[in-house]
């Protein structure tokens, strides 16, 4: 009989300790696995910030992710296939020049999340999009370039003019000529993504002609701006440590809302073809204007209280941000 209580007492207390695991089990589990597929290196600016709120959501142990980077158009969408054959749950990317491709690959895989960088609609029932609609603080950065010009020739150089980049110049531009009626501005493509010395040669000829703040919506302009002592104002990221005495100020996009959304969607299975754009607004935290750090005490105080009660506005809904998505056109001579 003894033997007996002394078995299931053992018995009881192995239950018990298998109980106490099984949370830690089931967290492990829970753990949803996402991938992300970039066509250009993770530290270029747009793609950046996408990995690094994904990267903040493994650190906290929500998720298990994966990434490829520098993916050509043309093997974009095998690696799409590979990651939701591989049993991820989530995948993410920007899908702007392999659209078509993208979205046959969500239809083969409805139960599989797709949350896409694209200028499209969302696809049911999988297929949600996103953009950075960081034309508000781009606007405020404008009001800044505006104040701070000497020559009120105003340089931009961006990747294509597609609407992604060309609300965000529009943005720029309207907010410089709110605090500088006379600015006006040069405005090239380089034809890629991801061209530091080509972007640094679009900016030095525009120096060349009088130019001397810099949009830096690609890398490279604000290296030619250092150069040639300009001022620069940085897109998406914040490059101000990197360029202490350049980069004025910067439209920063956190993708954090964004991914965070996301993620907990298809946790819980409620993830569906949406737009996700909204949440990169500034209402959401999901842009921002950045320190004016270095240059704290070198913007005017004047444009200074300018840009804050502008930005009080937009946070307040007093003052809507138009976004325009035609190509920008430069309008010095």
């Amino acid at each position: 009989m003894t033997k007996r209580r002394d078995w299931l007492k053992a018995t009881a207390v192995t239950a018990v300790l298998a109980l106490g695991a099984l949370p830690a089990f089931t967290h492990a589990q829970s753990r949803l696995k996402v991938a992300a597929v970039y066509t250009v290196p993770i530290e270029q600016q747009w793609v950046s910030r996408i990995h690094k709120a994904l990267n903040a959501a493994k650190d906290r142990g929500e998720i298990e992710y994966v990434f490829s980077e520098k993916v050509a158009n043309a093997d974009y969408e095998r690696v799409m296939r590979e990651y939701a054959e591989k049993g991820n749950s989530l995948v993410v990317g920007e899908s702007f020049a392999v659209e078509a491709a993208a979205r046959k690959v969500a239809k083969d895989y409805p139960k599989v999340s797709f949350l896409m960088g694209s200028s499209g609609k969302p696809q049911a029932p999988n297929f949600a999009v996103f953009d950075n609609y960081i034309q508000e603080p781009a606007y405020l950065t404008g009001m800044i370039a505006g104040g701070m010009t000497k020559t009120n020739r105003i340089g931009m150089v961006g990747g294509y003019p597609i609407p992604e980049v060309n609300r965000l110049m529009h943005a720029f531009m309207a907010g410089a000529k709110e605090t500088n009626p006379k600015v006006a501005f040069y405005v090239t493509f380089i034809g890629s993504w991801f061209d530091p010395p080509k972007a640094k040669e679009a900016a030095f000829a525009m120096i060349e002609k009088g130019a001397d703040v810099m949009y830096a919506e690609r890398f490279g302009v604000s290296d030619a701006a250092k150069e040639k002592g300009k001022l620069a104002i940085g897109n998406v990221i914040n490059t101000q440590p990197q360029y202490p005495e350049t980069v004025v100020a910067s439209a920063l996009w956190n993708m954090e809302p964004t991914i965070d959304r996301a993620i907990s969607a298809a946790k819980n299975g409620k993830f569906k073809a949406e737009d996700y754009g909204p949440y990169s607004m500034m209402k959401h935290r999901g842009s921002e204007l950045a320190p004016l750090g270095t240059f704290e005490t070198r913007v005017p105080k004047e444009i200074k209280d300018r840009v804050a009660a502008k930005e009080r506005a937009i946070l307040d809904g007093k003052f809507v941000v138009k976004v325009n998505d035609a190509e920008p056109k430069s309008t010095a001579k």
